[in-house]
C-alpha cells in the first residue's frame, strides 16, 4: 500500500519525523486526498454491507434483529463510556509531539486502552444481566465485548498512521474489517445459524485487522503498553472531561434504541432498529472527513498558528455541513429503496422513520467537525457540556415522544437531540473565535435551505424514488455552485474532472 504522502524520515534517535508532513503546504492537499480516499473506501464498505445487511435482517426477522441491534448498541455504549476518546487524544498527542516524548505518551495511551477495555467488558456483561436479558443475549454481549476490545486496541495503534497522513493504509484496514464481517455474516446466514454466533463476528474481523495493523505500525509506535498508573494520571486528568464527553455522546446517540426496547412494542423497536442501522452506518462518514484534517488543526494549535487554524476550521465545518445536508437529501428522497434493499416489505413502516431520522445527519456532520476543532483547542469541558445537553434532550424527548408516536417519535427525538448538540458546539466556537461567527451562523442556514429546496423534486408526479433521489442530489449540487456555497475543494475537483474529460475526448 502506498501512502498519500512521502514516507516518513528517521531522525538521529531512530524516531520517525513527520514535521515535514504536517507543517508543509502539502498537508492540506494530503488531507483533501485522504478525505476522498477514505470516503471512497467507506462507500466500498457500504457496497459490501448491501450484500450482508439484507440477508441478516431477513434471516433474523424483526424481533430477533431488534434484539441484535439492542445488544450491539449496549456494547457500543459501554465501550464509549470507557473509551475516553483515546483515539482522538492519541492523534492530537502524536501530531503535537516528536521523538522520545511522542513514544512515551503513545505507550502510556496503549496501556490505558488495555485497562479501560477490560473494565468495559466486565461492565457490559454485568449490565446486560441486570437488564434481564436472556442467557443467549448475555453470552452474545460477552462475545461482542471481546470484539470491541480487539478493535479498540487496533484502532489506537492505527492513530499513528493518521498522524503520518497515511490514509491509504487506514482505508485498507477498514476494508479488511468490513470484508471479513461480510463474509462471516453471509456464511452464517447460508448455514441457517441462530442469533448467538452473529455476535462473535467482530472478534474475527478485529483480529484480522489487528494482524495487518501491527505489521504496518511497528516502526511508528511502540506496541507494548506501559503499565504506570502514576504516569497515566496527568494525561487522564487533562483529558477526563473529554473522556466524559465521548461517553455521553455515545450514550445519547443510542438512547433511542434502548428507549424503544422498553417503551414500544417489539415490532416498533424493529422498525426503528432498521432505520437506526442505516443512520449508524452513515454517521461514520463525518468523522472520516473531519479526522483527516484533525492532525493539521492540532499541529496549528501546538505551534500557535492562528491563521492556519481559522482557515482549517472554516473549511472543515462548511464542508461537512454540505456533506451532511447531501446525506439528508439522499435519505429523505431515497428512504423507500434503501429500506426495500435492507429489509423488504416486512420493514415498510421503517420508511417514514428513516425519512425523519435522516435529517439528523445534517446536524451530526456539523457537530462532529466543530467538536474536532474544539478538541484541537483543548476545550474538553465545552465538548462535555454540549454532549450533556444533547443527552438530556434525548432522554426527555424519547420519554415524551415514543409512547404516543412509537418509532417515528423516537426518530424525531434523535433529530432534535442532534440539532441541540450542533448549536451548542457552534455557539462555543463562535465565542472562542469571533472571526468565525459570520461564517458559522450566516452560511449554514442557506445551505440547509438549499437542501430543503432540493427535496421538492419528490413532488413531481410519477417520478420513481430512485430517480427523485438522483435528481435531488444533482439539484442540490447545482444550487450550491450557483450560490457560491460549494466548498472550494469540491469545486476544484469537479473542474479538474471536467477538464480531464475534455482532454481525453480531444485525444
Amino acid at each position: 500500500m502506498t501512502s498519500v504522502s512521502a514516507g516518513p524520515d528517521a531522525n538521529d534517535s531512530g524516531e520517525l519525523d513527520t514535521e515535514h508532513v504536517l507543517d508543509g503546504a502539502q498537508a492540506g492537499r494530503a488531507a483533501v486526498r485522504g478525505s476522498l480516499l477514505r470516503s471512497v473506501g467507506y462507500t466500498a464498505g457500504l457496497g459490501l454491507s448491501l450484500i450482508s445487511a439484507p440477508l441478516l435482517t431477513r434471516h433474523l426477522g424483526t424481533v430477533s434483529f431488534g434484539r441484535y441491534v439492542a445488544v450491539t448498541a449496549l456494547v457500543t455504549v459501554v465501550g464509549g463510556l470507557t473509551e475516553g476518546g483515546l483515539n482522538s487524544i492519541a492523534v492530537r498527542e502524536y501530531s503535537g509531539h516528536d521523538g522520545g516524548q511522542r513514544r512515551q505518551v503513545m505507550s502510556d495511551l496503549v496501556g490505558i486502552r488495555v485497562a479501560l477495555s477490560f473494565v468495559a467488558g466486565l461492565f457490559a456483561i454485568g449490565f446486560a444481566a441486570a437488564l434481564g436479558y436472556s442467557g443467549t443475549l448475555v453470552l452474545g454481549t460477552a462475545l461482542a465485548v471481546a470484539g470491541l476490545m480487539l478493535q479498540g486496541f487496533q484502532t489506537l495503534l492505527g492513530t499513528s498512521l493518521q498522524g503520518e497522513m497515511r490514509f491509504g493504509w487506514i482505508t485498507a484496514l477498514e476494508l479488511v474489517r468490513q470484508v471479513v464481517s461480510v463474509i462471516l455474516i453471509v456464511t452464517l446466514v447460508l448455514l441457517g445459524s441462530s442469533l448467538l454466533p452473529f455476535f462473535g463476528i467482530p472478534i474475527a474481523a478485529a483480529a484480522a485487522t489487528l494482524v495487518v495493523t501491527v505489521a504496518v505500525t511497528r516502526r511508528l509506535i511502540s506496541l507494548r503498553p506501559t503499565l504506570h498508573p502514576r504516569r497515566w494520571w496527568p494525561l487522564v486528568r487533562d483529558t477526563l472531561p473529554f473522556a466524559a464527553a465521548i461517553a455521553v455522546s455515545v450514550l445519547y446517540f443510542r438512547v433511542g434504541v434502548l428507549a424503544m426496547s422498553v417503551l414500544a412494542s417489539g415490532h416498533q423497536a424493529g422498525y426503528f432498529a432498521a432505520s437506526f442501522r442505516v443512520i449508524e452506518v452513515l454517521v461514520g462518514v463525518p468523522p472520516l472527513i473531519a479526522s483527516t484534517a484533525f492532525p493539521i488543526l492540532a499541529r496549528a494549535v501546538a505551534q500557535g498558528d492562528e491563521p492556519r487554524l481559522h482557515y482549517g476550521a472554516e473549511r472543515l465545518v462548511e464542508g461537512t455541513l454540505v456533506l451532511g445536508t447531501a446525506i439528508s437529501v439522499f435519505l429523505v428522497l431515497g428512504a423507500k429503496p434503501v429500506i426495500d434493499v435492507l429489509g423488504g416489505s416486512e420493514y415498510a413502516k421503517s420508511v417514514p422513520v428513516l425519512r425523519i431520522q435522516g435529517l439528523a445527519l445534517t446536524a451530526n456532520c456539523v457537530a462532529i467537525s466543530a467538536g474536532y476543532v474544539l478538541l484541537s483547542l483543548r476545550e474538553h469541558r465545552a465538548i462535555l457540556l454540549a454532549n450533556a445537553t444533547a443527552l438530556l434532550a434525548s432522554v426527555l424527548l424519547a420519554v415524551l415522544l415514543i409512547p404516543p408516536f412509537a418509532a417515528q417519535g423516537g426518530a424525531i427525538a434523535v433529530v432534535l437531540a442532534e440539532a441541540s448538540l450542533a448549536v451548542a458546539m457552534l455557539l462555543r466556537l463562535a465565542r472562542l473565535r469571533p472571526a468565525l461567527r459570520r461564517v458559522y451562523f450566516r452560511r449554514p442556514p442557506v445551505i440547509v435551505a438549499l437542501g430543503a429546496l432540493s427535496c421538492t423534486v419528490a413532488l413531481v408526479p410519477g417520478m420513481p424514488a430512485v430517480g427523485a433521489t438522483a435528481a435531488g442530489l444533482l439539484l442540490f449540487t447545482l444550487l450550491l455552485w450557483a450560490t457560491g456555497h460549494l466548498p472550494p475543494e469540491l469545486r476544484e475537483l469537479l473542474v479538474g474532472l471536467r477538464r480531464g474529460g475534455s482532454e481525453g475526448s480531444d485525444d
